[in-house]
């Protein structure tokens, strides 16, 4: 398989999937902006979404958008219960979560990237993102993982945007269950291999 990436964009959540399912793969980076891979070949022929991330299987097909990869890479390291099975109780929280970080948190992030909103305008989604993060701290309480105890590709996909809240310098200090959360999802062997990886962590 081959993941298509941007360093420290949301393919680091499939990326930490990918290590957590010890699966086979091979990296490839997309400079995002130009949409350009990095022997100079136009990502749009990948995908014409041009976006990241993006998962080439091993027939050739195409699999885009990052919670349907996660899920699909869960799949197919079933023993390593990155995601309960399919049918249970415990996949429709599952797929609960994976919505809400994409729709709530995800896209609440984009226009802060982006060049052209006004301070305000990127104040009142720093706003809203809080407003969630504050929702999910209530929920972690007395939980290790967004499931309880078990790791899953959704605790992969969070940890990477709390990567972005970091970037973006917001105050999660008041939120004791979700920093507690980030430091042991960081903590984990994975997690810091798919960090270096990307060169976001330098190598011990």
């Amino acid at each position: 398989m081959k993941l298509y990436y941007s360093p420290g964009a949301c393919s680091l959540s499939p990326h930490i999937a990918l290590l957590e399912a010890g699966l086979p793969y091979e990296l490839v980076r997309v400079d995002v902006r130009a949409k350009k891979l990095e022997n100079g070949d136009d990502f749009l022929q990948v995908n014409p979404k041009g976006q990241v991330p993006a998962l080439r299987l091993d027939s050739g097909e195409l699999v885009t958008e990052g919670p349907v990869i996660v899920q699909m890479i869960a799949d197919k390291a079933a023993g390593t219960n990155l995601a309960p099975a399919p049918g249970s109780a415990e996949r429709y929280k599952l797929l609960e979560w994976l919505n809400f970080i994409t729709t709530e948190l995800h896209k609440n992030f984009s226009p802060m990237f982006a060049p052209v909103p006004s301070d305000d305008t990127k104040a009142f989604f720093k706003d809203r993102l809080m407003g969630k993060f504050k929702y999910i701290d209530s929920q972690l309480a007395g939980r290790d993982y967004l499931l309880g105890s078990q790791f899953t590709v959704a605790d992969g996909y969070l940890f990477t945007m709390l990567t972005w809240a970091d970037r973006m310098k917001f105050d999660l200090s008041g939120l004791p269950n979700l920093t507690a959360y980030k430091a042991r999802v960081a903590a984990r062997p994975k997690v810091q291999e798919a960090l270096t990886k990307e060169g976001l962590l330098k190598a011990a």
